[in-house]
């Protein structure tokens, strides 16, 4: 016997049967085969009287033994609303019909189609009746099984159209706040261009960054973050007119475009979101937070055709950071004859082609003599940086150090001079370990800590005398961080190492700095030493910066001297040391320290700064 057989004998039985002879019988028959639960009715209330407590769970009710001559009873009615049903609630019926009873179950002679009932004449065969019991019981199960099985695939079709929705909500719209995502926002944006260049309509991109909104993330966490991201575009999309293309296409950064809006049309509305954003006040538990966003407009060109979105984008989003880098909370109007964006274009050109120079050592460093100006010889050379191009042409620093800077690859750069140069001065010959380098550094530098452990690493290993080094700093770079500037110039010099003040005179607080920062050389600013000779003014500050770098222990060097004359003037004037075009060059190779003489006497034809 299978366990399934076992399961159908526990279900309830109702023998629906007035005669107690023939229900006693039934029921001694069904209980010697091992049916359990097995409950008499009398008439037809006494068979909902039973079936009522199991409205719930029909799946317990068994079949139903009918007399069809039961008094108070519908036969062919119960057996129609239990028997032929396609629901779960259904329950198999054997029908004991009198000869002399007439009735129409023709059509339930034997179970078929929905209907599971089966005729049995009386008086019972018991045998039959056995048979009849054990097959609708079987057929009961093996129907709520299907049943069962359809109604799983139904669900799990439901749930899979469900999830194909949503997928293809997903492919579409950003999740969190159910705005178009950008892969969506660029699609529905060039079908716009396209129709826009054929009619020459006019158009606008907003491209919205909220400002310092990781500081919400790093102080509340991702999920306050993310309930503002959502608070914001409600808020922004009740601003924006119907038919615009409204985008979430990064963490904080949304687009917007207006189709067939002008440029001052789409500044107004810049505004307008602007200024809703400003006066928001998001609360989080007991704190409220104020926020802000910055906007960058790029607008359609109606004499030049924009054929991919990306572009429009790159150009809004262009504008939207020189927003930011203008103090945030602000709106910026792309044009491509802002110097900003030409700026924007030569960092694109010069990145790759520093990293590359970096990478496959495309750089080189030339040598300029310093001179003292007392003799006339070289006291040292100052190193300056030269870039080979791939077509072997030479590219000047004032191309590529700039771009550098403003994208932290100075850095880089500034490391690679260091190593460098202090490489250079370990493979002099003996007979040149007099000669000492002056390097530049950028205004960075010193916020770097391991600049000073790449100084202190590199003399150690190539065992160069530190005092064979001078670093120079612009006055500019030492005063925007003094305090670091300081401290990290104090430990540098720790190693033996020296330290030049360049440009000074440029700024408007040079003599304040210059008794605090703790420099062994200053280098006069060329704006100074240029015209010497012709201005009397220049003449004054110059021998007044001589004088207190004299008092302050500090030794002086004029830049750009570039003719004998003007040599002979700073030497009157007392100025330590030169460095220009009169003295020589830069160059890859060291002058003989008597050279200058040389070119000073042909000069002048005469000899010069010997006493």
């Amino acid at each position: 016997m299978t366990i399934a057989s076992e399961a159908l004998k526990e279900k309830l039985i109702i023998i629906a049967e007035h005669n107690e002879i023939s229900a006693q019988k039934i029921v001694t028959t069904l209980k010697a085969k091992g049916y359990t639960d097995i409950r008499l009715a009398s008439n037809g209330d006494e068979i909902y009287q039973l079936i009522k407590p199991y409205s719930d769970q029909p799946e317990a009710i068994g079949l139903l033994v009918l007399n069809a001559s039961l008094p108070g009873c519908k036969a062919q009615e119960i057996c129609e609303s239990l028997a032929s049903t396609r629901a779960a609630s259904f329950i198999p019926v054997v029908i004991l019909n009198d000869d002399d009873f007439i009735c129409d179950f023709d059509h339930c002679r034997s179970p078929c189609g929905d209907c599971l009932t089966y005729k049995i004449n009386t008086p019972v065969n018991t045998q039959e009746l056995l048979l009849a019991v054990k097959f609708l019981l079987s057929l009961k199960l093996e129907r709520q099984l299907r049943l069962r099985q359809e109604e799983q695939l139904i669900n799990e079709l439901a749930a899979k159209n469900v999830i194909d929705a949503k997928l293809k909500f997903l492919i579409a719209h950003d999740e969190l706040t159910g705005l178009f995502n950008r892969s969506s926002f660029e699609r529905q944006l060039r079908l716009i261009l396209n129709r826009s260049n054929k009619t020459q309509k006019d158009g606008a991109l907003l491209f919205i960054d909220v400002d310092r909104f990781s500081l919400i993330n790093e102080l509340e966490g991702f999920e306050v973050g993310d309930r503002l991201l959502v608070e914001l575009a409600i808020l922004v999309r009740k601003q924006v007119p119907p038919g615009s293309l409204f985008a979430r296409i990064g963490a904080d950064e949304f687009c917007l475009f207006l189709e067939n809006k002008t440029k001052k049309q789409a500044q107004t509305l810049a505004e307008t979101i602007k200024y809703t954003v400003d006066n928001f006040r998001f609360f989080t538990g007991e704190v409220c937070y104020s926020a802000s966003v910055s906007i960058g407009i790029a607008t359609l060109d109606n004499a030049i055709s924009a054929f991919h979105p990306g572009e429009m984008i790159l150009h809004a989003r262009q504008a939207c950071n020189f927003a930011k880098s203008n103090g945030r909370d602000n709106i910026w109007i792309y044009s491509s004859e802002d110097l900003s964006v030409q700026e924007r274009r030569r960092d694109i050109y010069w990145v790759p082609l520093i990293r590359k120079a970096l990478r496959e050592n495309h750089l080189f460093l030339v040598f300029q003599p310093v001179v003292q100006l007392s003799d006339g010889y070289i006291s040292h050379y100052e190193v300056l940086l030269r870039m080979r191009s791939e077509s072997n042409d030479l590219i000047t620093p004032d191309q590529f150090i700039p771009v550098a800077e403003r994208t932290g690859l100075i850095h880089g750069i500034d490391l690679w001079v260091v190593e460098n140069a202090i490489d250079f001065l370990a493979a002099l010959p003996a007979y040149m370990s007099h000669v000492s380098l002056a390097i530049n550094l950028s205004s960075s530098a010193f916020q770097y800590p391991d600049l000073l452990s790449t100084i202190s690493d590199k003399l150690e290993m190539s065992w160069v005398d530190a005092g064979r080094l001078t670093f120079e700093i612009t006055e500019t770079a030492a005063v925007d961080n003094f305090e670091n500037t300081r401290h990290m110039i104090n430990k540098i010099r720790a190693l033996g190492c020296k330290f030049a003040l360049d440009d000074f005179g440029a700024g408007f607080c040079s003599f304040n700095y210059l008794k605090t920062f703790p420099v062994d050389y200053v280098k006069i600013d060329g704006q100074f030493i240029r015209n010497l000779l012709d201005n009397e003014t220049d003449q004054i500050l110059v021998r007044s910066m001589v004088e207190i770098a004299a008092k302050l222990g500090k030794k002086t060097i004029a830049e750009f001297v570039e003719s004998p004359g003007t040599a002979l003037k700073l030497r009157e004037i007392g100025v330590n040391f030169g460095q220009g075009y009169a003295f020589g060059k830069p160059d890859r190779n060291l002058l003989d320290s008597k050279v200058s003489i040389a070119i000073l006497q042909a000069a002048q034809q005469s000899p010069l700064l010997i006493n």
